[in-house]
């Protein structure tokens, strides 16, 4: 079974110091309840296509969510990996977009180490202490997914990686220590396109795929 892996994402008043890290970014979310994890792995897990399917089968349903010059790498990673199902694939990366998001929203170590990889979870962590040493809390909500698509998919060796961009729209404040609101508005939603890279060692046992690159549209 597929566990997609995602992280990352920084909106409102943080944006501005994170844009080479984790894309552009401007909106207003609220901050959700932690997940426990077998929550979290109902959100994220992706059933396999049955064995009898082809790959060519997965590509063909994929209706637009493979972007033109994409479906090279993708029936490539199809061929080493007879499991990867693009329809569900996108869908898990959905799931993954908002888990990373308000995971950073509200300063989850835990579920963002759970979604990442080492380097992009050492970006999230320093970007919170920051929040966290002004006193600032961000109370964002992610209003919706307006599109995922994959824009390349590779294998190198046993290391597979895909590519998506994310169109969203969010709403975002940031607030200060005495909950006085100091950015953002929960009246306007704004929209954001980011290009997230997710990789997986095929060759593993592990199914989790991580977030290992996070850039602005």
């Amino acid at each position: 079974m597929y566990v997609i892996v995602i992280l990352a994402m920084i909106a409102g008043f943080l944006a501005l110091r994170l844009y080479s890290v984790l894309g552009k970014r401007t909106g207003h979310e609220q901050e959700p309840a932690p997940r426990p994890a077998d929550e979290r792995a109902k959100v994220t897990l992706v059933q396999p296509r049955p064995s009898a399917d082809s790959p060519a089968d997965s590509v063909r349903l994929a209706d637009g969510l493979i972007a033109p010059g994409g479906e090279a790498g993708v029936r490539a990673l199809i061929a080493s990996d007879r499991q990867f199902d693009v329809p569900q694939f996108v869908d898990g990366a959905k799931s993954a977009y908002r888990m990373v998001l308000e995971a950073f929203w509200r300063g989850d170590r835990d579920e963002l180490a759970w979604l990442c990889d080492s380097d992009v979870l050492a970006s999230f962590e320093e970007a919170i202490a920051a929040r966290e040493a002004q006193g600032e809390v961000l109370d964002n909500r992610l209003v919706r997914i307006e599109k995922a698509q994959i824009m390349s998919a590779a294998v190198n060796g046993r290391v597979a990686e895909v590519t998506l961009r994310f169109e969203a729209d969010m709403a975002a404040i940031t607030r200060d220590r005495d909950g006085n609101v100091i950015a953002g508005s929960m009246t306007d939603a704004i929209s954001t396109n980011d290009i997230w890279t997710f990789t997986r060692d095929i060759g593993s046992a592990d199914p989790n795929w991580k977030l290992s690159e996070t850039d602005e549209a």
